[in-house]
């Protein structure tokens, strides 16, 4: 499941071409649930990309440096050894 929260977002869609209306302030939260495949790969030469995919093959992708990666393998470390998730 893709859950999507869209705020201050309105766009024109005018002959099958979207455009957006009023200010740049638009803010969007994206949350998947239920995936049901996930992988790390090389992307370009210095990031590490994040893909997510449900049942729905709805897909998430997320780009991040490796020292945004060595974090949250940290923080996924720690979960193994003081959370009850992995247990």
């Amino acid at each position: 499941m893709l859950a999507l929260t869209l705020e201050e977002f309105m766009v024109e869609l005018n002959d099958g071409a979207i455009k957006n209306v009023g200010p740049n302030n638009k803010a969007v939260t994206a949350k998947m649930f239920d995936v049901e495949s996930a992988e790390a790969r090389e992307f370009g030469d210095k990031r590490v990309k994040l893909v997510f995919e449900d049942e729905d093959d709805n897909e998430i992708q997320i780009s991040l440096f490796p020292e945004d990666v060595q974090k949250i393998v940290d923080d996924i470390d720690a979960l193994e050894d003081e959370s009850a998730v992995f247990d």
